[in-house]
């Protein structure tokens, strides 16, 4: 199979002016097709329609909450943390006030509720992190009362690490089991970071195995054997996406070179109310529209797996970052999603991504955390 051009919805812009209804109907109904690959580039794809309510656009927020977990009390202060930001847009600095209180209550009188999801082994760790958490809404209340915005702005992001902490120590175990079909591919257990020198710069990946295991564990796994090194990038013409892990005059994907078979890496996709992720099969023809997922398109350098354009379960090695654009690609309800499997999210290096042209190439890709959640596949 030969890379192809990449597709474009001509005109979808215009689309965006008319009802929502008309839209809704154009995209579950239309679809322009041609051969190839279907990752962005050279792929038909239905685009969404418009976002309904607000969309979860930061790649850590969407991380956090697509923890195996079930804490509403942390959940609960993690939502007025994150959602602090949209009051300073329009200076409502007294529903600010208001979340802080409450996160505030949460952290001092449902602090044993919190503690209750975390191993007692870990307990210690927790109830330190809580109470720094709680320090810092404290010093975020002064700061509301001046209404410093950029003082505000620095305080409210250095607190919400300290709401993952907490949130990672309580998953216990792996939430579910992979089918055994897919026991002969490297699988992620867990999350692991990778971090990528590009000749523009580096980027930082976090792969979320909870949510995609089998798509984070090839990965990974390509990751750690060298795979990517030297690959060059591939551009769209409209610079919606771009796409790496081609090995430059060889047969598209990744031979395996213990069995010179192809590794054919399946469509993952995690909805938020399953207990497991769907296999083998896009949403759109599982008859799931508008879905709410693990690990949505919302969020701009998501990650994902390329695959064949009339094969949900042929992608290998190919791989490309997402660049949305507002307008033509509106977060929230993106028909991509469940149309290709995002297994992780770039959290440093959004400025270089921008950079990257089909004139840059990786120089070198290396798992930095988390390679221990890496599970070889079984013999045979």
């Amino acid at each position: 199979m030969k890379p192809v051009k990449h597709f474009w919805l001509n005109g979808f812009k215009g689309l965006l002016k008319t009802s929502l209804v008309t839209l809704l109907f154009f995209t579950l109904s239309m679809g322009i097709c041609q051969p190839g690959w279907t990752s962005p580039i050279g792929q038909p794809m239905l685009m969404g329609i418009l976002a309904q309510g607000d969309a979860v656009t930061d790649p850590r927020a969407i991380l956090r909450n697509a923890l195996p977990i079930d804490n509403s009390s942390i959940r609960t202060v993690q939502a007025d943390l994150e959602g602090l930001p949209k009051y300073l847009k329009v200076k409502r600095w007294g529903s600010l006030k208001k979340d802080l209180k409450n996160a505030a209550f949460i952290l001092t009188l449902r602090r044993d509720s919190i503690l209750e999801s975390v191993p007692d082994e870990l307990k210690p760790q927790a109830e330190t992190l809580i109470d720094e958490l709680k320090s810092g809404v404290e010093d975020l209340q002064e700061v509301a009362n001046t209404q410093d915005k950029q003082e505000f702005l620095d305080k409210q992001k250095k607190l919400l690490p300290k709401i993952t902490q907490i949130e990672e120590l309580m998953v216990q175990g792996f939430p579910f089991e992979v089918p055994e079909e897919y026991a002969n591919l490297p699988q992620l257990k867990g999350r692991a970071t990778v971090e990528m020198t590009t000749t523009k710069g580096d980027l930082t990946i976090i792969v979320d195995g909870y949510s995609a295991p089998i798509n984070g564990g090839n990965f990974v796994d390509l990751v750690q054997k060298g795979f990517y090194d030297g690959l060059p990038f591939l551009r769209s013409e409209d610079d919606f996406v771009i796409q790496s892990g081609d090995p430059p005059g060889k047969e598209q994907g990744f031979i395996d070179p213990q069995t010179g078979q192809y590794r054919a890496i399946p469509l993952e996709v995690l909805l938020k109310d399953q207990d497991q992720p769907i296999y083998g099969l896009t949403l759109e023809e599982a008859g799931i529209y508008l879905p709410d997922l693990a690990l949505p398109f919302s969020a701009y350098g998501a990650v994902a797996l390329a695959r064949p354009e009339l094969d949900p379960n042929g992608g290998s090695s190919q791989f490309f970052f997402f660049k949305f654009d507002n307008e033509l690609t509106p977060p929230g309800f993106n028909l991509m999603d469940g149309r290709y499997s995002v297994f992780g999210y770039l959290v440093d290096g959004q400025d270089v991504l921008k950079k990257l042209t089909d004139k840059d190439k990786i120089i070198s890709a290396k798992v930095v955390d988390g390679l221990d959640n890496l599970v070889e596949p079984e013999a045979g």
